[in-house]
């Protein structure tokens, strides 16, 4: 059987959360369907400073709480030398290594390489929307299988917006989708996902989510609770109601990340 072997980046910061799950879970059945052996090794980013180097074939980087803006963390600096190493390698190599950046990640390295503006929402965005396709976006293979709009899961309290069309295009890089169209707020809508090349791949909500484990989550007396407090008894009821919905998240998870996985193969 032919392996391949990927590097999962936590940037977690010890924060329990579901995403680390989803993400294991997705390597572990795409092995199994594609015949494939997919070796992977968790990467401690935020809470030990754990980078890899360039021994793996795919990067999968994690989304995560906190604050995406320039910080004085020691780990910083080497996730970024890492970043700029795949970019590097894959100029000059003919064998290319793949990376997916998740949220937390995508706001980092989107900061990092100057596409655009990094900056704090006037709310936490949370819940699952409507995620709305570029022309780019319509025709990127990721996307593909996936309705106009489709839905995501998005918790975040940054955003990528006003982008350098300048740099991007520099990069040869491509704005694949947009937020929820909200006509009611005259604010920019955000960057939701864009492909930094053929190799490299990121998305500000999370593809990774499924709707049973989220479901389990979301029944804990705590998390009902903290979500009922913050946004209300209507907002949780319509979160499960989604959640139970096969057209909705469970399809954007079957699509984007295993379209991924199967492309680096």
């Amino acid at each position: 059987m032919e392996s391949m072997k990927v590097a999962v980046l936590d940037l977690n910061n010890n924060v329990p959360n579901e995403g680390m799950r989803c993400i294991l879970k997705l390597i572990r059945n795409i092995s199994e369907k594609e015949q494939l052996e997919l070796t992977h090794t968790v990467f401690d980013v935020r809470g030990k400073s754990e980078v890899p180097g360039l021994e793996y074939d795919i990067y999968i980087s994690s989304g995560g709480p906190g604050s995406p803006m320039p910080s004085n963390e020691p780990w910083e600096d080497a996730y970024f030398q890492l970043i700029d190493q795949l970019f590097l390698h894959n100029r000059t190599n003919g064998q290319k290594k793949y990376l997916f950046l998740i949220c937390h990640s995508f706001q980092l390295v989107s900061r990092h390489l100057g596409i655009g503006t990094i900056s704090k929402r006037r709310s936490t965005s949370f819940g699952i929307f409507p995620i709305h396709k570029t022309d780019d976006g319509q025709s990127d293979p990721l996307f593909q299988n996936l309705p106009d709009p489709f839905f995501a899961v998005d918790s975040r309290d940054y955003q990528l917006i006003e982008p350098n069309w300048q740099r991007i295009s520099e990069l040869d890089a491509k704005v694949l989708c947009l937020e929820k169209i909200r006509p009611h707020v005259e604010y920019e809508r955000a960057i939701m996902a864009v492909r930094f090349t053929n190799e490299v791949f990121g998305t500000q909500f999370h593809p990774e989510a499924d709707g049973e484990g989220m479901l389990r989550y979301f029944m804990k007396d705590e998390k009902k609770r903290q979500i009922v407090e913050n946004y209300g008894e209507d907002k949780y009821n319509e979160m499960v109601a989604s959640l139970l919905d096969p057209q909705k998240i469970g399809l954007t998870e079957s699509v984007v990340i295993p379209g991924f996985l199967r492309q680096t193969i």
